[in-house]
């Protein structure tokens, strides 16, 4: 059924009768989205009749968790909202980790939720969970339906929300009464939110108060996070910086925003970061932060923070400004615009030349170092090696932990949204279907994902979609036999006692790869190294690496806990 609009409405097209779900999937379409993550369930069953019924591409994960991830590795290299559909009680809650993880790294996400029918919502029915309660604290915003009449208003502010401002994830909680009710789908009506109208132009005198402060600063960093990706800021940040020759630390999130290779870049700053990263903003004079929020694993000791300088602190969730570092210069706006309009003001450059010169000469004396161990692969090594063979082009996904810090240290990154990692909360089996998600939106691109020999085992069922699609996706384990960063911390700070972080017992990976019907591929030996790299990168579909490393290596350089960043441990071999 279609009914003519009236001549208040704005578009021409007729308003369709939809069911519920009806109007999920053409909302959908309205917004552009061509793929979604999700498992069914019960609750959502009429959604993915209508699924079937129109053809929208649907991955099927094995598990809600790898569905999420896979939604956020797509939404980080795409910079498009990711789509998660899941059904009610456990297929819900099953996604909650990674509601919180895309929260936390500001990554849009419209997650739809099945429900159990309005009537029976409070009486614990068969798979019911308060996911509106549950996700209150993780989203940006979220939604319980009521009627069919409001499902277009909402799937159009969800959608909104997620991507607008600080980008997040929104949650619409679909019960299933809900969905199978008919309706008008009107779509274009104008979205009406007073509450929430995010800043994006800053306030000229503030951008004017910054230039003004690049021209008299003699020892000036930009530390440049996120937002400089979310906002598709870098060819502004690189005109900034080379204008001004101020030199870039980049945080563990912003990699890639700033050439890896630049002669300006320093490095990541925090816990791993780089000596010369760290000592520049210890020493600095004027601290640009753009788009990063100052967390603990950046700052260390905060009574040791930039001592010296004075802070500006550019970002579009005005939340952030002064919540850790005091800010005597705020700028609350979106990082590209923000660029433009200094560039616009075209103030003058500050004098540099003896900072940048020291700068380098820290860079030559305390590079990232290892020692090599005769045929005994070193992790550092493997990550020089993959950016070698990939020319540093690929997208590289990571878990949580030592190998993600190796990764974050020894591949350098040229190129925005090409690194795509759980930085705020650090989930282990994040990294294999982020990659997924990740091929999804660069289908052209080499995606490898290096995760650890425990974290991979978190969602190795998502191999089924590699299986299944023929999805390139390549896997390197790197497998040292143990919660590498917990074993750390142990032999550390808790006295060498590696309570329950040691794996002596694992599964053969490459018969596990090959039960998948994927190739897999072992390697012990350093010598063996290269060739089995670019083996795995001319091979035209999925690869399974087992890297087996130095089993007790630590990442190094490191800030320890309490200690400030001009306080770093193993600088030097």
């Amino acid at each position: 059924m279609k009914v003519k609009k009236n001549e208040e409405q704005t578009s021409n097209e007729p308003i369709e009768e939809l069911s519920g779900s009806g109007m999920l999937i053409a909302a959908l379409a309205k917004e552009g989205v061509d793929v979604i993550f999700g498992y069914p369930g019960g609750a959502i069953l009429p959604t993915y009749d209508e699924i079937y019924k129109k053809g929208i591409r649907h991955i099927l994960a094995r598990h809600e968790q790898g569905a999420i991830h896979a939604a956020q590795g797509y939404a980080r290299v795409s910079g498009k909202p990711g789509v998660c559909i899941v059904t009610s009680g456990p297929g819900a809650t099953n996604v909650v980790t990674g509601i919180a993880d895309a929260m936390i790294d500001s990554l849009p996400l419209v997650v739809i939720t099945g429900q159990v029918a309005t009537t029976v919502i409070g009486t614990d029915a068969f798979q019911e969970a308060d996911m509106i309660g549950i996700t209150m604290p993780i989203t940006k915003h979220n939604y319980q339906v009521r009627s069919v009449e409001e499902l277009p208003r909402i799937l159009k502010e969800a959608f909104h929300i997620a991507t607008t401002g600080r980008p997040g994830p929104v949650l619409v909680d679909l019960p299933k009464d809900v969905s199978l009710a008919t309706g008008l789908f009107d779509y274009d009506k104008e979205i009406d939110l007073p509450g929430y109208q995010p800043t994006i132009v800053p306030n000229r005198l503030q951008i004017r108060k910054v230039n003004e402060a690049v021209s008299t600063a003699k020892k000036p960093v930009i530390l440049a996070g996120a937002g400089v990706l979310h906002g598709n800021a870098s060819d502004e940040l690189v005109t900034f910086v080379e204008k001004n020759q101020i030199p870039v630390v980049n945080t563990l999130l912003g990699l890639g925003c700033f050439p890896g290779e630049h002669e300006l870049f320093l490095g990541m700053g925090g816990m791993h970061g780089t000596y010369t990263a760290n000592m520049a903003i210890h020493e600095a004079d004027l601290l640009i932060s753009i788009g990063a929020r100052f967390d603990d694993r950046l700052t260390g000791n905060l009574a040791h923070f930039a001592p010296e300088a004075r802070v500006v602190h550019i970002d579009i969730d005005p939340a952030e400004i002064g919540k850790n570092i005091e800010t005597e210069i705020p700028v609350v706006g979106d990082a590209k615009k923000a660029l433009q309009m200094l560039l616009e003001e075209n103030g003058e450059p500050g004098d540099t030349k003896e900072w940048c010169s020291k700068l380098q000469q820290l860079k030559q004396e305390y590079p990232l170092w290892y020692k090599e161990d005769g045929e005994t692969i070193k992790p550092q090594q493997l990550l020089e090696l993959i950016h070698d063979v990939t020319n540093g082009e690929a997208i590289v996904t990571t878990d949580v932990g030592q190998h993600q810090m190796w990764s974050a240290q020894f591949y350098k990154f040229n190129r925005p949204n090409r690194w795509v990692t759980s930085g705020g909360l650090g989930t282990m089996g994040f990294g294999f279907p982020a990659a997924i998600g990740a091929q999804f939106a660069e289908p052209e691109a080499t995606v490898i994902s290096v995760v650890g020999d425990a974290g991979f085992q978190m969602t190795a069922q998502e191999m089924s979609i590699l299986q299944e699609l023929n999805l390139p996706v390549k896997i390197v384990i790197v497998n040292n036999a143990s919660l590498g960063m917990v074993r750390q911390w142990q032999q550390l700070f808790h006295g060498e006692r590696y309570s329950n972080s040691l794996f002596p017992i694992q599964p053969n990976f490459v018969k596990l790869a090959e039960a998948y019907d994927i190739k897999g591929i072992r390697v012990d030996a350093k010598s063996d190294l290269r060739a089995a790299l670019e083996e795995m990168i001319a091979h035209p579909g999925p690869v399974l690496m087992d890297i087996r490393v130095a089993k007790e290596e630590n990442v190094y350089p490191m800030i320890a806990p309490g200690k400030g960043q001009h306080q770093m441990e193993g600088i030097k071999p």
